[in-house]
């Protein structure tokens, strides 16, 4: 297994929101990385942070950061600012209903 290089200190990071709907409704999930692609996949094949396991996630939004240390402090101010990524939440209409099987269209004459 080839394992990347850490990038240099001064390297750019990313701070990114995550989407997912789910059995529970809908979910975000704010981090921080130097490969959003990476660390994507990582989220969706099950190997990202624990909180991520078992959903579909999509990149609702990305933020360029100069250091890490500007990135970890915004990640941590995103995490507690639920307005900001309630923006990005579809309204409760636009979510795929997964309580019961699309109906097929009715066959009653006209």
């Amino acid at each position: 297994m080839l394992v990347a290089e850490p990038p240099a200190d001064n390297a750019a990071c990313h701070v990114y929101i995550l989407g997912s709907f789910g059995k529970s409704g809908y979910r975000t999930y704010v981090g921080w990385t130097y490969d959003v692609d990476r660390r994507l996949l990582q989220h969706n094949n099950g190997t990202g942070a624990r909180s991520t396991r078992g959903r579909t996630w999509t990149i609702l939004y990305i933020e360029l950061h100069r250091t890490r240390s500007e990135a970890m402090s915004r990640e941590w101010h995103l995490k507690r600012d639920r307005r900001f990524r309630r923006q990005f939440t579809p309204l409760a209409s636009e979510w795929p209903d997964r309580r019961r099987p699309a109906r097929p269209p009715s066959c009653e004459p006209a």
